[in-house]
């Protein structure tokens, strides 16, 4: 287990991601924000991005949070390790979709006892006025990523992805998928090393040709109150759901690197319904539920 490869991987991540959404931007540019156990990347106000952050952290801790422990009580009793890159897009324009990912790593270690870790990560698309296309090749390059550590990846961390990206509360996914996974340990270090950055790699193969093929068209208020309408679900996932939001708050973490996820503009209109036939029922209609999207003709 080489725990420092792991983080000049994901250190190195961070630095290539923030180019090439820089250059797919052609504004703005990432600000740096270094604190003790990590450094936030946040660029807002681009041409392209309306807010988006790429943060690297790793903290350790001698006692693992309840979150942790709750899931896997194994874990109590045992020092941590964790770090990962983490990641949200939050574009201006209605027609580039707002995307997340998240590659990370974990160790809880005892004395006289074998260590216990995994990896985690993935990346999903959340479209406010999608198109077939886009999505295809999300999951395209998705399953692309996966398929050389075996034909059932994809498909195991594809309905993760579905699963796990659910509002209960409104009976809807967040967006349309794409691969989510966690306590990865199976196979050896090595391969999950690989799985790992093979994910990691892949978010932008998969997001940029999309945000080049949608950041020139031409959208009004229409399009703008829908997107900041839409946004609110992903307020609301990621406060009440997710686990890297509470596992990040109940470990110390720094509050304003946990919450860059949350878009800079947003609103809530009670009981709102899209007018039948629309374009924003479109998304309701065919976009948020599970589809196999390789398999769209």
């Amino acid at each position: 287990m080489d725990i420092q490869a792991v983080k000049d991987y994901l250190l190195d991540l961070q630095d290539r991601i923030c180019r090439e959404l820089e250059a797919a931007d052609g504004k703005a540019e990432f600000v740096e924000d270094a604190w003790e156990r990590g450094r936030s990347r946040i660029l807002t106000d681009g041409a392209v991005i309306e807010k988006g952050g790429v943060n690297f952290s790793h903290v350790a801790g001698d006692n693992m949070p309840a979150t942790a422990t709750a899931r896997r009580p194994e874990l109590a009793g045992r020092s941590y390790q964790a770090m990962g890159v983490s990641l949200v897009i939050h574009p201006q324009n209605p027609y580039v979709p707002t995307s997340h990912a998240n590659v990370r790593f974990f160790v809880a270690e005892k004395p006289g006892e074998e260590p216990v870790w995994w990896f985690g990560g993935g990346f999903d698309l959340t479209p406010y006025y999608p198109f077939e296309e886009d999505v295809i090749h999300w999951h395209q390059t998705a399953f692309d990523a996966c398929a050389p550590f075996g034909d059932d990846v994809y498909p195991a961390l594809k309905r993760w992805c579905d699963e796990y990206f659910y509002l209960k509360h409104r009976d809807e996914t967040r967006g349309v998928g794409g691969l989510f996974f966690d306590d990865l340990d199976e196979g050896g270090f090595d391969r999950c090393f690989g799985l790992m950055r093979s994910v990691g790699d892949a978010f932008l193969k998969a997001y940029v040709p999309i945000v080049e093929r949608r950041k020139a068209t031409e959208w009004g208020e229409r399009e703008r109150d829908f997107q900041l309408y839409r946004r609110g679900r992903y307020v609301e996932f990621n406060l009440v759901f997710d686990r890297g939001t509470h596992f990040g708050l109940q470990s110390g973490g720094r509050t304003e690197s946990i919450l860059m996820s949350l878009p800079p503009l947003v609103r809530w209109e009670y009981n709102w319904q899209p007018e039948a036939g629309s374009p924003e029922a479109d998304l309701y209609d065919n976009y948020l539920k599970p589809r196999d999207w390789l398999k769209v003709n």
